[in-house]
């Protein structure tokens, strides 16, 4: 089967869940010969999962205080559409919201979750996280990553986590009022700051990770039904290899 490298590019550059290669390729969060350790066996756009240098997810770990320029986040409500494409429940966000750090601005294209959460922060990792998509002009990607413990129910989630599509190609329109994305974030929004890669195959690197500090909070029924459809999608830590990691004061 034929595949071009742009459009495994593309696939990078738009998707985070690599969403795109969900129907292609048949890599899985396994043990076996589609799991982690055996990706860039799979395809040779993967490589980078295995000869990449600033591969994610990492554990966060001695972060260098630093006087980082807070995230400015301008999420526009919106009627998203929710996509089971076959590794994790995705939210594809129409037109309209981005973040703007240190006065380069990023669009937000879609934020998806993984059970637990990827990174670790000091050897821990929370029950979930939401990692949202975002890309510049550039076509350069930089993911904010949100931790969420269990507790209270998010209430800005709720219409998603309701409309879970059960089976991997399906999707769902939520209905009624437009979702409101910044809610979903912690009020606090310090962050630890770090080069890395994409976490699901082609692993390409260049990405900027935004993972930030504060917890919000999912219930324990909304994380269940996530983790009905999928009980374990987080990729193994990676090797830090050096690279710096910077924390807001």
């Amino acid at each position: 089967m034929a595949r071009t490298a742009a459009r495994v590019t593309l696939a990078a550059v738009l998707c985070a869940g690599a969403a795109t290669f969900a129907a292609e390729v048949h890599w899985n969060y396994g043990k076996g010969h589609g799991g982690p350790p055996h990706w860039s066996e799979l395809e040779p756009e993967f490589a980078a999962c295995r000869l990449g240098k600033l591969q994610s997810p990492i554990d966060i770990r001695g972060a260098k205080k630093t006087e980082l320029p807070p995230i400015a986040f301008a999420y526009a409500a919106g009627a998203p559409k929710v996509v089971n494409n076959g590794h994790t429940i995705q939210v594809d966000v129409p037109p309209g919201s981005s973040i703007t750090v240190g006065g380069h601005a990023y669009e937000l294209q879609q934020f998806h979750f993984h059970a637990p959460a990827e990174e670790a922060v000091s050897g821990k990792r929370a029950p979930l996280v939401a990692h949202f998509v975002h890309k510049d002009a550039d076509g350069k990607l930089a993911v904010v990553a949100v931790h969420f413990d269990v507790g209270a129910e998010s209430a800005a989630l709720a219409p998603v986590f309701a409309k879970l599509p059960a089976k991997a190609g399906t999707e769902a329109t939520l209905e009624g009022a437009p979702l409101d994305f910044a809610a979903a974030l912690p009020a606090s929004r310090g962050y630890y700051e770090f080069e890395g890669s994409l976490t699901t195959p082609p692993c390409s690197e260049g990405v900027r990770w935004l993972v930030l500090k504060a917890h919000a909070t999912i219930s324990k029924a909304q994380l269940a039904a996530f983790r009905e459809l999928y009980p374990d999608n987080a990729r193994p830590l990676q090797p830090v290899n050096g690279r710096a990691i910077h924390v807001s004061m």
